[in-house]
Parts: C-alpha cells; structure tokens; sequence
C-alpha cells in the first residue's frame, strides 16, 4: 500500500465530515494530503484543516509536497458535488483538487469519489454519464443515501470502506 493518500474536498454541504475522513486516512497512511476545491474553502476553513494533526493541507501548485508533481497514491474525493463530478467526468481539471485527481487516474492510482448530491441534482441526465465513465476509468463511484433527511453523502462507513477495499487491492 502507498504510503500517501490524498483527500479532495468539494464545496457540498457535507464538506463538514472531513475531519473524519482525515482521522481515518492518517491512522492507514503515513501522509494524508488535502486538497479542497474553490468553492469547499466557503464551507470549510482551511484553518480548521491545518490543524488536524497529520493532515497536510495543500493549496497552491506551488507547494513543495506536490513538487514536481504529486507522489502517486490514492484519491478520496468526499464529498464530491454536481460541479466537480461532472468537471472530473469530462476532463476539466481548472482547479487543484481536480488536477491531481486527473494525475492519479493517469497513474493508475484507485480513486473513490463520494457523491454528495440531492434528488433533483443525482437525478439529472448528466450524472448518470459522467459516473459511467468514471466508471470506464476505474474510478470506484460511492452514490449518495438517503440516511432519513433525503438524499446526501452515504455515511462515513459506508465511504471508507469502499475506499480502503480499493487503496488495499490497488484496484
């Protein structure tokens, strides 16, 4: 196994949980790199970020963790939203959440993305294409639950499994 593991953080409502997700990276990988997109930083402080003990908040291309390009490992993107799946999905990578998700799928790396959507977003036309062809690429896709409130990201567990089965096998 790798001895790095990324996590990407969408701007969803659901951004809040990253702290857990930090806690379990850093308890199976030796570094955990964040990386929240534009909009994420509205949700969640990247000062609260900082302060997870072994996180290492990335957000600049420039920073010398991710010099000359970052060390492959792999990718939990929770929460993902409408804009970043579908972003993902047709190849944009305008920010640096996205690019280096787009770098470790050219690696080979296992990516879990985490959909955080509601009904009418998880029930447009478009979602339905971009998962499958993250799903072509590889990419494991973790759909949104409804865990009594209406549709969200599934719960915690239910994402770290599917992400520690895939960074285990590598595949």
């Amino acid at each position: 196994m790798a001895d790095t593991a990324y996590l990407m953080i969408s701007g969803a409502t659901t951004a809040y949980r990253a702290p857990e997700f930090v806690a379990a990276l850093s308890a199976r990988f030796a570094r955990v790199i964040t990386v929240q997109t534009p909009n994420a930083m509205r949700l969640i402080s990247p000062h609260d970020l900082r302060r997870i003990p072994n996180n290492q908040l990335v957000e600049s291309y420039f920073d010398a963790r991710i010099l000359p390009r970052p060390t492959p490992g792999p990718v939990l993107f929770a929460p993902c939203n409408f804009n970043s799946l579908n972003k993902l999905a047709g190849g944009v990578a305008d920010n640096l959440a996205l690019s280096i998700v787009a770098e470790m799928i050219g690696f080979g790396q296992p990516v879990v993305v985490a959909l955080s959507l509601n009904e009418p977003l998880f029930a447009h036309p478009i979602v339905r294409e971009s998962v499958a062809t993250l799903a072509r690429w590889g990419v494991t896709v973790v759909e949104p639950q409804d865990v009594g409130q209406g549709l969200t990201m599934a719960p915690t567990d239910v994402v770290l499994k599917a992400f520690f089965a895939r960074a285990v096998t590598g595949g």
